[in-house]
C-alpha cells in the first residue's frame, strides 16, 4: 500500500454520502460503486472517481468500506459469483460499516480470511447530520493492526473509534445499541401521552426531559422532530423493524431472552400496518396517542377540556 490509502467506497445512501465526502474532503484518493447515478452524483462532483464494476473499485482502492442496507446486500457483495471474495488480494482490507447480523459477519470473516484479505466490522452510531459534521461514532473488530491502519480514514468522518476485539464485537455492540434506540422512542412515546393526558404540552415535557436524569443526547436530538410533529425520516419504521429482526436473531441463536425487544418488536409491526413503513420510528408516539383515544392534532389542553 501507498501512504496515502486510496479508498473504495461501495453504498452511496443517506449514510455512504456524506461519510465520503468527508472522506475525500481529508485527501484521500476515493473511488465509488454505486448504481444510482442520483446517489453518487454529489460525491462525484466533490472530486470521487466512478468505478462501474466491483472490479474496477478493488483494482482502485487499498481499501474498500461498505454501507449498504441490510444482509443480502452484504451476501450479494461478498459470497456471490464474482464478488468481493474472489476480487480482494492479499493485503487488501475491507471495512463493512452496516448493521448486519453476526452470523452473516463471520461467515464473511471466514471466506475472507483464506484469502489473506482484513475484514474489519465498523458499524457506526450517529446520524446523517453527524456524518456530514464528521461526529460519528465507529465501533470496530477485526484485526487490529488492520485497524490501525484505518484508524485516521475512519477519523475523518468520526470523533470517536473502539476498537473492540478480533471477532464479531462490533456487531454486538451494535445490535446492543439500536435495541436501546429503538426502545427509547416507544417507552417515550408512552410516556408523553401520559402527560398530555394530564394537561402537559409536549414541548414542556421535553423541555424538563432534556434536563433531567432521563436526558440523552438521543431525545435531545429528536426534541424538535417530536414538538413540531415532522416524522419525515432520518431512520425509519421499516429500518428499525429489521434492526429489531437481526436484534432478536442473534438473541435466538445465543439463547438470550428479551422478552421488551420482542413486544417492542410488536409496536413497530402495528406502525408498519398503520401504514407508517417510511415515517420517522419516533412516529410510535403517534400511534401511542391513538391507542389512548386522542388526536395527535388535538392539544393537550383542548382534551382536557373534551373530558370535563
Amino acid at each position: 500500500m501507498s501512504d496515502t490509502l486510496r479508498v473504495g467506497w461501495a453504498g452511496i445512501g443517506k449514510m455512504g454520502a456524506p461519510m465520503s465526502r468527508r472522506v475525500l474532503e481529508h485527501g484521500y484518493p476515493l473511488s465509488v460503486y454505486e448504481p444510482l447515478p442520483e446517489n453518487r452524483a454529489s460525491v462525484v462532483a466533490q472530486g470521487a472517481n466512478v468505478a462501474h464494476s466491483l472490479e474496477d473499485l478493488v483494482e482502485a482502492a487499498d481499501v474498500i468500506m461498505l454501507t449498504i442496507p441490510n444482509d443480502a446486500i452484504l451476501r450479494q457483495l461478498t459470497l456471490g459469483p464474482s464478488a468481493l471474495v474472489d476480487l480482494l488480494k492479499p493485503g487488501q482490507i475491507l471495512v463493512e460499516m452496516s448493521t448486519v447480523s453476526p452470523e452473516l459477519s463471520a461467515e464473511v470473516a471466514e471466506a475472507l480470511g483464506r484469502k489473506g484479505v482484513a475484514y474489519l466490522r465498523a458499524p457506526v452510531s450517529g446520524s446523517t447530520v453527524t456524518a456530514s459534521s464528521g461526529m460519528l461514532s465507529v465501533m470496530v473488530s477485526g484485526p487490529e493492526a488492520d485497524y490501525r491502519k484505518i484508524e485516521p480514514v475512519l477519523a475523518s468522518f468520526s470523533s470517536k473509534q473502539f476498537y473492540l476485539g478480533e471477532g464479531e464485537e462490533a456487531r454486538y455492540l451494535k445490535l446492543v445499541l439500536n435495541a436501546l434506540v429503538g426502545a427509547t422512542a416507544a417507552l417515550l412515546g408512552e410516556a408523553l401521552t401520559l402527560g398530555l393526558k394530564g394537561n402537559l404540552s409536549v414541548e414542556t415535557m421535553l423541555n424538563v426531559i432534556c434536563e433531567s436524569a432521563v436526558a440523552s443526547p438521543l431525545i435531545a436530538y429528536k426534541r424538535d422532530l417530536l414538538v413540531k410533529r415532522n416524522f419525515d425520516p432520518a431512520f425509519s419504521v421499516s429500518q428499525m423493524m429489521k434492526d429489531f429482526d437481526l436484534i432478536l436473531g442473534a438473541a435466538k441463536s445465543d439463547h438470550v431472552p428479551m422478552y421488551l425487544a420482542s413486544m417492542i418488536r410488536q409496536q413497530y409491526e402495528a406502525a408498519f400496518a398503520d401504514g407508517l413503513a417510511e415515517k420517522d420510528f419516533f412516529v410510535l408516539f403517534e400511534q401511542a396517542e391513538r391507542l389512548a383515544g386522542l388526536k395527535p392534532d388535538q392539544s393537550a389542553t383542548s382534551q382536557a377540556l373534551k373530558a370535563i
